[in-house]
């Protein structure tokens, strides 16, 4: 993994070189509005698409003593949301116990959901324990056909999405009552998403129609030549091309959205990056001598210079990508 990251970074001509050009000095922090924490690699899929390459194998996992890090620096920072991700995050056993943390300490919360997670015993009571808790879902659904889902995600994905859509819709999600359901739309290959609020308006049709699923909103993300999808695109010599194609379509309009600038993203074994993918690619923030979320100072944090390399073209191509959609 370490050797992948530094074969990333530091390219000739490269994204800094590019933000450089276009702002007038190097990719620096804005501030920390959300903390977001990958609290394990565990999960009950295998998605093709994943950058992290979670799956039910593996056993990575944040400790509580990492979780109440993270929370002391989500105070320090004085940021609103705590962002929950994984692998499947809800598999986590002390995944209910941190919501609860964040609650009390008024945090908005984000959670990031395979929905299938849902069907598991042991975990079919989530919907209405997240509802209680005014927990905000982003929900992964690559697309509205089955055939794309069940190819991105493993036999019978799209089916249970559904299910699981369909009852988080009955306990007051994505309906209109004030509890969000995000979904999240992800190419099957490699190419960079459509205009979202037209695809917005596909996924409303499709899902309302065929299975009378309401949502809040879409956001579309680009996938990025890391994890198990750069692996899938190397072995079919497609790499090279779609790293060229995502570098032809840097936007300067993104800088400003970027979401690394306006977060800070804790790994499960609580080193500090600047983002997921950095995480993926073992990249972390450059916070000399504070690599560790207990040692978080959000004064040095925000005036880093963010990691940046090849990869992060996928955020700033096109329309941007970025955990809440596009951002122009």
């Amino acid at each position: 993994m370490r050797s992948r990251a530094t074969s990333t970074i530091n390219c000739s001509g490269g994204f800094d070189d590019d933000v450089r050009r276009a702002t007038g000095g190097p990719l620096r922090g804005v501030a920390v509005q959300t903390v977001q924490v990958n609290i394990g690699l565990t999960c009950n899929m295998a998605c093709r698409h994943c950058h992290l390459g979670c799956s039910p194998t593996r056993t990575e996992q944040m400790d509580w003593p990492t979780m109440e890090n993270a929370l002391e620096a989500a105070r320090r920072a004085r940021a609103k949301t705590l962002d929950i991700t994984g692998g499947a995050p809800e598999m986590h056993p002390r995944f209910r116990q941190l919501i609860q943390a964040a609650r009390a300490e008024g945090l908005n919360i984000i959670v990031r959901t395979n929905l299938s997670i849902m069907l598991e015993e042991g975990y079919s009571d989530l919907p209405q324990f997240l509802h209680d808790r005014q927990v905000r879902l982003v929900a992964s659904l690559p697309c509205y056909l089955e055939e794309n889902v069940d190819r991105q995600r493993g036999k019978h994905a799209h089916r249970d999405s559904i299910t699981v859509l369909r009852r988080l819709n009955a306990v007051g999600y994505g309906n209109g009552s004030g509890l969000s359901l995000d979904l999240v739309f992800n190419p099957l290959g490699p190419s960079l998403p459509p205009d979202q609020a037209n695809l917005e308006a596909a996924y409303r049709r499709e899902l309302d129609e065929g299975f009378g699923i309401c949502f809040t909103r879409l956001v579309a993300m680009t996938n990025l030549s890391i994890g198990r999808f750069g692996h899938e695109l190397r072995k079919e010599g497609l790499d090279e091309g779609y790293r060229q194609l995502l570098k032809d379509a840097f936007n300067p309009q993104t800088i400003v959205g970027l979401m690394c600038r306006h977060q800070l993203h804790v790994g499960h074994d609580g080193t500090m990056y600047d983002c997921d993918f950095n995480c993926a690619l073992n990249l972390p923030a450059a916070t000399p001598g504070a690599h560790h979320v207990r040692d978080f100072d959000p004064e040095t944090y925000v005036r880093r210079h963010i990691a940046t390399g090849q990869h992060c073209y996928g955020c700033a191509a096109g329309a941007g990508s970025s955990c809440a959609g596009t951002i122009v």
